[in-house]
C-alpha cells in the first residue's frame, strides 16, 4: 500500500442534501433527500504522474493494455481485438449529433500512457487527469493507495460544495463569457472547439468549489463505486432520508436495450471536456451516466475517498 499525503484530501462534512434533479435528464429523477456521513475526498482527480507511480510500484497492466479474448467478442473484426481504447476524434465539420460513433474511434494501442494511440505520450501531461481507465483500473489503484472509490451520493455531496440544490458546482448561474469556471466544450461540438478547450487540462486549472475541490464539473468523467440503474430510488421522498445510500445490484445495471451484452455498468459523474450545451449538459452535480466496467475512454478518470474506516491506525497514547 502507498501512503499519500493528507494534504491532498478535504473533509466533506456529514450532511443531508437533495440528490438528483427533476429539471434535467430523466436518469437524474427524482430529486430526493439523502444523508451521508463525513468523509475525505481528494482535491483533484488522479493524475498521470500519480498513476505512473502506481504502475511503477506494482507492475499493474490496465484493461486497455491487455489482449482481448475473441470468444468474448464474437464477430468482431480482428483489428478491433487488439489492445486499445476509444479515442475522441474531432469531426471535419458539423454532424448529426445522434450518432456518436462519428467522433469516437477505436484506436489500437491507446491507453493511459498513450492517450491518442501509440505515437502519443503523456510526457507533457503529468498533471492532467489519467484517462482510458476501466473500473477495475481505478479500483485497484484506490486499494493500493489505502482509499476507495466514492459512492454516487458521496461524489454528488462533494461536488455540490455545500450548495444544496444548486444547478452547478459554483451556484445557479451559468458560466459567464468573462469567467471560465469549468473545462467543458466551448465552441461548435464536435468539430470546432474554442481555443484552449476540446481536451483535458491540468488538474486544478479552474476555481475550486466550496469544499476546495477542483474539476468536479468537466475535464473528465469520474468513476463511482455504485452500479447504475435508469430509475432512481425515491426513498428520500419519504419521511426519513436514507443514510449513505448505495446503488442497485449488479444485475440491475445491465443495459436492457442490449440484452446480448451482459457487461455491468457503474455510475460516472461530473461530465467532461466533451460536455457541450448543445449536446450533453451534464457538467452538473446531479448529472450521471452509465459506463460499462470494462471500458475506459479518453475522457474517463477518477478520484478517491477516504472514510473513517480507512484512516491509518494510531498507536494508543499513554498517560501524560
Amino acid at each position: 500500500m502507498d501512503t499519500l499525503p493528507a494534504t491532498d484530501l478535504r473533509r466533506v462534512p456529514a450532511q443531508t442534501f437533495t440528490m438528483g434533479s427533476d429539471r434535467h435528464y430523466l436518469e437524474e429523477r427524482p430529486a430526493r433527500r439523502v444523508e451521508v456521513d463525513a468523509f475525505d475526498i481528494e482535491t483533484v482527480a488522479v493524475t498521470n504522474m500519480r498513476y505512473a507511480r502506481f504502475v511503477r510500484d506494482t507492475g499493474y497492466v490496465t484493461v486497455a493494455e491487455r489482449p482481448l479474448d475473441p470468444a468474448e467478442f464474437p464477430g468482431a473484426p480482428s483489428e478491433n481485438l487488439q489492445p486499445g481504447s476509444l479515442v475522441f476524434t474531432r469531426t471535419p465539420g458539423p454532424v448529426d449529433l445522434r450518432h456518436l460513433d462519428q467522433w469516437w474511434t477505436w484506436t489500437p494501442g491507446a491507453c493511459w500512457c498513450h492517450p491518442e494511440g501509440p505515437a502519443s505520450s503523456i510526457a507533457d501531461r503529468g498533471d492532467h487527469p489519467v484517462v482510458h481507465i476501466a473500473h477495475e483500473d481505478a479500483r485497484t489503484y484506490a486499494k493500493w493507495a489505502g482509499r476507495s472509490l466514492p459512492t454516487e451520493a458521496q461524489w454528488e455531496a462533494a461536488a455540490r460544495g455545500g450548495l444544496d440544490q444548486a444547478e452547478f458546482t459554483w451556484g445557479n448561474d451559468p458560466e459567464s463569457e468573462t469567467e471560465a469556471l469549468a473545462n467543458f466544450w466551448h465552441g461548435d461540438f464536435p468539430w470546432r472547439p474554442t481555443p484552449g478547450y476540446g481536451r483535458t487540462t491540468a488538474v486544478g486549472s479552474y476555481p475550486p468549489n466550496g469544499y476546495g475541490l477542483h474539476n468536479m464539473a468537466g475535464n473528465v468523467w469520474e468513476w463511482t463505486a455504485d452500479w447504475y440503474a435508469e430509475k432512481q430510488s425515491d426513498a428520500g421522498q419519504s419521511c426519513c432520508a436514507p443514510r449513505n445510500p448505495r446503488g442497485p445490484q449488479m444485475e440491475d445495471s445491465l443495459d436492457p436495450g442490449q440484452p446480448w451484452t451482459r457487461i455491468p455498468r457503474k455510475v460516472v459523474k461530473g461530465g467532461s471536456f466533451l460536455c457541450a450545451d448543445s449536446y450533453c449538459r451534464r457538467y452538473r452535480p446531479a448529472a450521471r451516466r452509465p459506463q460499462a466496467i470494462d471500458t475506459g475512454t479518453s475522457h474517463i478518470g477518477f478520484r478517491c475517498v477516504r472514510t473513517p474506516a480507512e484512516l491509518p491506525r494510531q498507536a494508543p497514547q499513554g498517560p501524560r
